[in-house]
């Protein structure tokens, strides 16, 4: 395999700054969350009508880190009751062609990840 070949490859540097990010920004709940702020501006409670497996606590510490991250801001309606609605920050915008890329790649390879999980789950029961 040319491409995995070490000579030709490039290495990538991954620092522990790299590994709390992506954790961050590419886990189950953000990639959801960023899905349904690209479409618009929404409300905490819309959030949790979009995402409806998402628990309150899980959803609030999401936003906090993708806040936190600089993807997600919020922003403090003036209306009666007060209300608070996040949406997507022009560097959140930015992620959207990396995570479509790994979208794409796993739609394109699924088939064989699937095929591959199976072999290996059939030679070792127990690791699965």
């Amino acid at each position: 395999m040319a491409d995995t070949d070490p000579g030709t490859a490039e290495r990538l540097d991954v620092t522990p700054a790299h590994r709390e990010l992506l954790d961050q920004v590419l886990d189950k709940w953000s990639l959801e969350v960023l899905n349904t702020l690209c479409e618009r501006p929404s409300r905490f409670n819309e959030l949790r009508q979009a995402i409806p497996a998402v628990s309150q606590k899980s959803l609030s510490a999401t936003l906090r880190r993708l806040e936190r991250n600089g993807i997600v801001e919020r922003r403090v309606l003036s209306s009666r009751p007060v209300a608070v609605e996040y949406r997507i920050t022009p560097l959140g915008k930015t992620l959207r062609s990396p995570v479509d890329a790994l979208f794409d790649w796993a739609d394109h390879h699924l088939g064989a990840i699937e095929t591959a999980r199976r072999a290996y789950d059939e030679a070792d029961p127990t690791a699965s």
